[in-house]
């Protein structure tokens, strides 16, 4: 069984533009790009892609032309909110979101302040609103099963911005890549954004130092400055053959008995927005015969910090234990079967090789019982028999 895999190769770091510029390069089509942009319901923009060369690299160059009547900075709200009711995918406006959410919280922690007193200003101008939408546009148009990532260049030297003279790597970059493999000094000047870090803590699903894999397509975005090495973002789309999946994971737990229990939700959906890969909630007895919760996080070691911080502000918890994990996991994979109400995924778990078992997924099939005016059961059997005789 093979996996389609995305693969940033960021050996001269990356930012917003770099980011689009590669993923058209990939392969992924301008005039459709074009067209979901559209959805975001603003105008004052253009978006100019062209070919272009660092150091003998050709590939594509992205420059987004702004109307200078538009404004120079936002708030979170005000751009959560732009997103948020603009008519795109559902997966696009969530992964943008997360972006600009994670940026905000970055910002926050280093000016000690709150997400949402923190104003956007290179970052919350229209250039950069559309190479964070549009980078969410590209991925989802590529529909990859895993995002990978190379060890990150920063650079070296200062930065100017809004704020002033900075040094490099930006201390909201440092903050977003905190647990990330980062390499310093192969160019004397800003190599990886603020934006470009936070796409990587948005879409990557891990950091890798090797990686062994077929490579079917590579695209160059070419950056607007040079330097000693090209100054360019090379992206790979590849296959890699699925085995058992073993690694390290950690484990971070919480006990609470204090805390209003329709928070829960709320704190389960940031976690799992964040990043993380289970979270849980186990009825515990604790001291003095309190009722209390337990809270469960397994997540990669990348994002140990980034959660521990969120359940210390989202809960009441005044410590969090943390200690590292052995995961084997079945290889996955979500397919169609045809029923007579239609179509409805399924996953299907192989073992060394081999289908083992499937499901259908709850929420395909809640989808086409609504559709088709059917109790719920009929088309989960349905969606089982058909896997069943797929996998027998």
């Amino acid at each position: 069984m093979l996996s389609h895999i995305l693969y940033y190769d960021c050996f001269a770091g990356i930012s917003g533009d770099m980011h689009l510029a590669a993923l058209l390069d990939l392969g992924v089509d301008y005039d459709e790009l074009v067209l979901e942009l559209a959805k975001l319901g603003v105008d004052g923009y253009g978006i100019q892609a062209q070919r272009a060369s660092r150091k003998g690299i050709t590939g594509t160059q992205v420059r987004v032309v702004v109307d200078p009547k538009q404004p120079h900075h936002r708030n979170l709200r005000q751009i959560e909110a732009l997103i948020g009711n603009s008519l795109l995918a559902d997966a696009v406006r969530a992964r943008a979101i997360t972006v600009f959410r994670r940026l905000a919280e970055a910002e926050a922690r280093i000016h000690d302040t709150s997400p949402d007193q923190i104003h956007f200003h290179e970052v919350g101008a229209l250039d950069a609103i559309v190479d964070i939408v549009g980078g969410a546009i590209a991925l989802e148009w590529l529909n990859v099963d895993r995002v990978l990532c190379s060890p990150v260049e920063l650079g070296s030297g200062i930065a100017y911005c809004e704020h002033g003279v900075l040094p490099v790597p930006a201390p909201a970059t440092l903050e977003l890549l905190k647990g990330v493999p980062v390499r310093l000094g192969a160019v004397p000047f800003e190599a990886t954004t603020p934006t470009g870090a936070a796409l990587l803590a948005t879409f990557v699903d891990e950091f890798v130092e090797c990686l062994t894999f077929s490579v079917n397509r590579i695209g160059y975005g070419v950056g607007h400055r040079d330097g000693p090495i090209p100054n360019v973002l090379r992206v790979c789309l590849g296959e890699q053959a699925e085995t058992e999946e073993q690694g390290e994971l950690w484990m971070l737990e919480c006990n609470i008995d204090d805390m209003n229990p329709e928070y829960y939700d709320h704190v389960l959906d940031r976690l799992l927005a964040a990043g993380a890969l289970d979270t849980w909630l186990t009825p515990v007895q604790m001291k003095k015969n309190r009722p209390g919760t337990l809270l469960s996080v397994l997540c990669p070691p990348p994002l140990v910090l980034r959660l521990r911080e969120l359940l210390f502000i989202e809960t009441t918890t005044l410590g969090v234990r943390a200690y590292p994990v052995q995961r084997t996991a079945l290889v996955r994979e979500t397919i169609s079967v045809a029923t007579r109400y239609g179509e409805v995924a399924v996953k299907v778990a192989y073992f060394q090789g081999r289908p083992l078992r499937g499901k259908p997924e709850y929420e395909d099939c809640k989808r086409v019982a609504l559709e088709q005016g059917v109790p719920l059961h009929a088309v989960y059997a349905e969606a089982l028999a058909a896997l069943n005789s797929l996998i027998a």
